[in-house]
């Protein structure tokens, strides 16, 4: 605004000028609702050229017999260049409409307005005064015509249609002062009160532009965002892709991709309901914010997937140091409704264009990275490597594989043996899944329990692993119990209670003939789920072994709280006991305790006379390991147990399934 204004003039005209923009608070916003003023003038803008033609082309045929010809031959030639001016200017310029628009273009609007409306302003001055009757009556319908049309033209800028009218009025005013004439004064009275008319539809109009894209704006970012985390979601993220590729192609600016996700995310809603899950992410989104930079888009991909795009980071450093910020963040536990959350992720990093040219093949990429990283093949933080492509496809290929086995029936059981030490009977057997799979042969647990876990198929096989194991054992001598590993999932099923019953219902075998094995790990987080399935399983019969005893979180809290039937003390402690001291003192110990606490105790990973001989030498109960037997298919343990002398008993020994009265008190302590 000219300094030379009084204060309170360059606030109105600041108002007008800004009109409607001023209405909302918000950048974006003001330059969505610029462009569509834009885009309306343009719309109109050939048709606005070629009324100012016509109209000029008039005023010359109304004043061609007239002395002032040669005067009306020069103002029209100067609005015919005005026009094809404009008309070329329009015919090069691209096709493409913005999408945002400065406050630089609304002044040259304006400006071009009240340039066009003061050349059609000296249309009175110079010609209404001299001109005939019937001149006048031209020119009057010409100002008035122009000043509807122009205001028709600039009505979504209000501050152009005021600029474009205003001087035709002035003008228009002082040739009709000039005249003197009553019916003239009569003629700019309406002028006035069709201009006040004119210029109020225009400031409702632009008003409903305003709300319109204030509307479409909110619209678009609502689909835009993650409910959720109020951060930009896959399709933002991907228009940032997009948008990140275009620069690159202008300025070379590099970035990089840095694929983010959650370490056992799905344990947190298990543990703690997913209302607890849909916190956590919330906060975790709110730390990768704070850790990025303000050039660096945060993006929710979906579930527990983050993946930020860091602007200018054509070295690796640049990208690693935020990396590294983002799982540090993470160190801290997170304090959900009183409730202490750690958590922990894996990152994937891939660099554009290195490691893909396009935002579908970076992305892969840096998922190839993540896969990676969530799998071992690197760290926690893993920049992308050409090598991860045929490590993540053959993984993939064996998850594809794996979903469709059970199916194919390509899952098996192996049995291995258990050695009652004190009178060298089988007292049972360890049910372990294999997988014979159609070209890589058979798969180990050791290979199969994490893609298991991961691909949510731990309950489904889990299953079909108790009820195989539960017919199979119903065969074998009396008082021989087949132990099934339990893993953490399955023991905060809801329906692992209903799987046992049925599985012992189905088999014919009795309760005490099942010990299910949990970790120490199944216990740290104490959940309501687990200490009741536990419960449950006891008050059903069902013998509950800890297993690995003394590798995890070991405490007398989880034997006073789990009260087993059974421990299994892991093969590293009987590896070396016999050169290492402290491994025989904690033996001694764990069979000294169990003992006491009348807890059945069983040694695995025997693997030399030696070692077997030791345990018995320290009242060892049981032992397992490659001395006593390796594991066997079913038929060759029939085979084993018989020549360890024992005898198969016949119909009449099975005893009777679970009983209603049994199951009905398991169940109770679900509820």
């Amino acid at each position: 605004m000219p300094r030379w204004l009084p204060s309170p003039a360059r606030k109105f005209l600041s108002s007008v000028l800004h009109y409607p923009t001023k209405l909302v608070a918000d950048d974006a916003v003001e330059g969505r609702i610029r462009a569509e003023q834009i885009n309306n003038i343009k719309r109109y803008l050939a048709s606005m050229m070629l009324a100012n033609a016509c109209n000029a082309a008039v005023l010359v045929i109304a004043l061609w017999s007239s002395s002032q010809r040669q005067w009306a031959l020069a103002w029209a030639s100067t609005i015919l260049l005005v026009t094809i001016y404009h008309g070329l200017k329009s015919l090069y310029s691209p096709n493409t409409k913005p999408s945002y628009v400065s406050t630089r273009a609304i002044v040259r609007a304006v400006r071009n307005a009240f340039l066009l409306g003061s050349l059609w302003a000296m249309l009175p001055l110079l010609f209404f005064s001299n001109a005939s009757a019937g001149g006048q009556v031209i020119i009057a319908c010409l100002c008035a015509g122009m000043l509807g049309g122009g205001a028709f033209a600039f009505a979504s800028i209000p501050a152009a249609a005021i600029a474009f009218t205003t001087p035709i009025v002035i003008g228009s005013a002082i040739a009709i002062g000039r005249s003197g004439e009553a019916a003239y004064i009569l003629v700019s009275v309406l002028m006035v009160s069709y201009i006040t008319v004119l210029l109020k539809g225009v400031f409702v109009h632009s008003a409903q532009i305003a709300t319109r894209v204030t509307a479409q704006v909110q619209a678009e970012r609502r689909v835009r965002r993650d409910e959720l985390t109020a951060l930009p979601n896959r399709l933002a993220f991907y228009e940032g892709l997009e948008a990140a590729f275009a620069r690159l192609a202008r300025t070379h600016e590099q970035f990089a991709v840095l694929y983010f996700d959650l370490n056992d995310f799905k344990e947190v809603n298990d543990k703690f309901g997913h209302a607890t899950g849909d916190k956590l992410l919330v906060h975790v989104g709110q730390r990768l914010r704070d850790c990025a930079r303000d050039t660096d888009l945060v993006s929710r991909l979906s579930g527990d997937e983050f993946a930020v795009i860091a602007a200018n980071a054509a070295m690796p450093d640049a990208a690693l140091t935020l990396a590294n910020r983002i799982i540090a963040s993470l160190d801290m536990p997170l304090l959900i409704d009183d409730i202490e959350v750690c958590a922990s992720g894996c990152i994937g990093i891939a660099f554009a264009p290195s490691d893909g040219a396009s935002p579908e093949a970076l992305l892969k990429s840096a998922d190839e990275a993540l896969y990676a990283a969530k799998h071992g093949i690197g760290g926690a933080i893993q920049i992308y490597n050409s090598e991860f492509k045929e490590q993540t496809r053959r993984r993939r290929n064996l998850e594809r594989d794996l979903r469709s086995a059970l199916r194919r029936d390509e899952f098996f059981l192996v049995f291995q043996p258990i050695l009652a030490l004190r009178d060298n009977h089988i007292s049972g057997n360890e049910a372990l899944l294999r997988w014979k799979h159609p070209a890589l042969g058979v798969s180990t647990p050791t290979e199969l329990i994490n893609i298991i876990e991961e691909t949510g198929l731990v309950h489904e096989i889990g299953d079909w692993v108790i009820h195989e194991a539960c017919k199979t054992a119903a065969s074998w001598p009396k008082d021989t119990r087949v132990a099934v590993n339990i893993s953490p999932t399955q023991l905060r099923k809801a329906g692992l209670l209903s799987c046992v019953v049925n599985a012992l219902t189905e088999s014919r075998l009795p309760p005490g003939c099942l010990e299910l094995e949990i970790t120490e790990t199944a216990l740290v987080d104490d959940s309501e789920s687990v200490l009741s399935n536990l419960k449950a399983l006891r008050e059903l019969g069902v013998r509950i072994a800890l297993d690995d005893f003394g590798t995890g979180y070991s405490s007398l809290t989880y034997l006073r709280k789990l009260s087993p039937s059974c421990v299994k003390i892991d093969g590293s402690f009987v590896r070396d006991m016999l050169t290492n001291s402290g491994c025989a003192s904690i033996i001694k110990s764990v069979i000294g305790l169990s003992k006491d606490l009348c807890i059945n105790v069983v040694a695995e990973g025997i693997e030399t006379a030696e070692q077997l001989s030791f345990l018995r030498n320290c009242n060892c109960d049981e032992g397992q390991g490659y001395f006593i037997s390796k594991p066997k298919s079913a038929d060759e343990l029939l085979e084993f147990m018989l020549r360890k002398g024992e005898r198969l008993n016949g119909d009449s020994d099975v005893q009777s399934p679970v009983s209603l009265l049994q199951y009905r008190k398991a169940n109770r302590n679900l509820s």
